[in-house]
């Protein structure tokens, strides 16, 4: 019996010695601020790091509505949109009833906020790193890279939210994590701006067909900025609008971007992060990676693809729709618009819908056939560049120059549009204005046009109303307090310095 027990503790002390071992973790899949970097390959896993949210912020997922998406949340607002699902929200923005608690509001602040904190940790640890196969410029570069997606992610914060907290080193103290709002002329001086001009002077090539920055993306993204600054709510003024168009037109005078011939060359996947494309969010026909995009956008329940949920989340009002100019390519079938497909089964048997719904994010391969759609989510391409220095060059110059014709021209001419001639400065800024809404619509452009240019254009009278007091085709009426959104209150509840939150809410 002795000789039993013995053998019985023996065991216990070897399960117990075998478990503690197995139980041991020594993870390897990720970074900390304590991992020892000491190679190439790390330098470049914390820069890719700052790429990770850019999937979460721009298309992320409400996990509490069905059908809802953070990319919703910037077509709802404008008044264009419209949508088959309840479940999403879309009534509460419709109607301009939305609150702190409200839908998407939250998960934009985290997410962006979580891509801030990846950006912060690889401008902390890459300068630090020595490796015989990492030389200086790769450093600068990668440096680069992230200073360009920290000042993406605070640009997006500040135009939505306004005064955000200025968060630019690791935390290191639990006691130093409830911080004050900055308002946002200091975030763009003291960050955007500074993080882009750290980029600029680097030696990334012009392009990047890995979907990597590229010194395009940084010259797109600082034009987009000085144009945003030089407009409301910072008005900077004509100075601006001038930096703003010398970024725009080095892009475009690059050579490494052109626009496509065909609108249905931005849906085939062939084509991520070439031609048009200057800096798009990446995305893989494989779990978990595959745009939402397109499911989002196939009318409710319509049965003419292999998902099993065609959501409906947005298309557009038939008034925008019907605010087209006659003839303009961009409003046809199966263009930027499509309002009939053939069902699936059968096959011979064609599915009208209810509305235009949107065909820009139509990827046919995974709507036949594999539900798994290989699309990139653009964040910048050659048209808005073309926009961008034509705006400002206007603003900076007092009149359109012969470029600004030029790059409207070729918009409008893609469109099968009639040219524009000689305007006046008031004249060229409106076409230009009404050309970014048509076509950059439902890019998560247009909420920040208005915003900027205190201005919405009339689908119904043709005017541009201003923006506080513009009535939406629903009778919702743009107030003060649609400027800004507002702080989410799950971020007060945990940080109170986070009050007071912006006007009316």
């Amino acid at each position: 019996m002795k000789s039993t027990k013995n053998i019985w503790m023996a065991m216990l002390l070897l399960l117990a010695c075998s478990c503690k071992k197995f139980l041991e973790e020594n993870p390897t899949n990720f970074l900390t601020p304590e991992s020892n970097v000491s190679s190439s390959k790390v330098a470049r896993a914390f820069a890719d790091a700052g790429y990770q949210n850019l999937q979460g912020s721009m298309l992320g997922g409400q996990s509490s509505s069905y059908g809802g998406n953070t990319w919703n949340l910037m077509e709802f607002v404008t008044g264009k949109s419209g949508s088959d699902l309840g479940q999403t929200g879309f009534v509460t923005f419709q109607t301009l009833a939305y609150n702190a608690t409200s839908f998407y509001f939250d998960t934009w602040w985290q997410n962006l906020y979580k891509g801030i904190g990846a950006c912060n940790l690889a401008i902390q640890k890459i300068p630090d790193i020595t490796a015989s196969d990492l030389t200086d410029a790769d450093k600068t570069n990668m440096l680069a890279e992230v200073h360009t997606l920290r000042a993406l992610y605070y640009f997006f914060l500040v135009r939505m939210y306004g005064a955000v907290p200025n968060v630019t080193v690791v935390p290191t103290d639990i006691n130093n994590l409830k911080l004050s709002r900055s308002p946002a002329k200091n975030i763009y001086d003291s960050i955007i701006i500074p993080d882009l001009l750290t980029a600029e002077v680097s030696t990334l090539a012009w392009s990047d067909n890995t979907g990597r920055v590229s010194m395009g993306a940084v010259k797109a993204l600082l034009a987009d900025v000085y144009l945003t600054y030089a407009g409301a709510a910072i008005n900077g003024g004509d100075t601006y609008y001038a930096e703003s168009a010398k970024r725009s037109l080095e892009v475009i005078q690059s050579g490494s971007y052109s626009l496509f011939p065909a609108y249905t060359d931005m849906i085939d996947p062939a084509n991520k992060n070439t031609g048009e494309f200057i800096f798009q969010v990446q995305y893989a026909a494989s779990v978990p990676s595959t745009n939402p995009l397109t499911p989002l956008t196939i009318p409710n329940y319509s049965g003419i693809s292999e998902y099993s949920d065609e959501y409906g989340s947005v298309y557009p009002t038939d008034e925008f729709y019907a605010s087209f100019p006659a003839g303009d390519k961009r409003a046809q079938e199966r263009q930027f618009f499509y309002s009939k497909y053939k069902r699936k089964a059968p096959a011979t048997d064609t599915v009208y819908f209810s509305h235009h719904y949107i065909y820009k994010w139509f990827d046919s391969v995974a709507v036949t056939s594999t539900v798994k759609s290989d699309l990139n989510y653009t964040l910048y391409r050659l048209a808005d560049v073309y926009l961008m220095y034509a705006e400002a060059s206007n603003r900076a110059e007092g009149s359109p120059n012969s470029n600004a014709i030029a790059y409207v021209n070729a918009i409008r001419t893609r469109a099968n549009l009639a040219p524009i001639g000689s305007m006046s400065q008031a004249d060229f800024e409106q076409e230009v204005w009404l050309e970014r809404y048509y076509e950059l619509c439902f890019e998560n452009k247009m909420w920040f046009d208005m915003i900027r240019t205190r201005k919405v254009h009339n689908d119904v009278t043709g005017n541009w109303d201003d923006f506080i007091g513009h009535t939406t085709t629903a009778g919702a009426t743009f107030a003060e307090k649609q400027l800004l959104f507002p702080v989410p209150q799950q971020e007060i509840d945990v940080n109170p310095n986070l009050l007071p939150n912006n006007t009316g809410y």
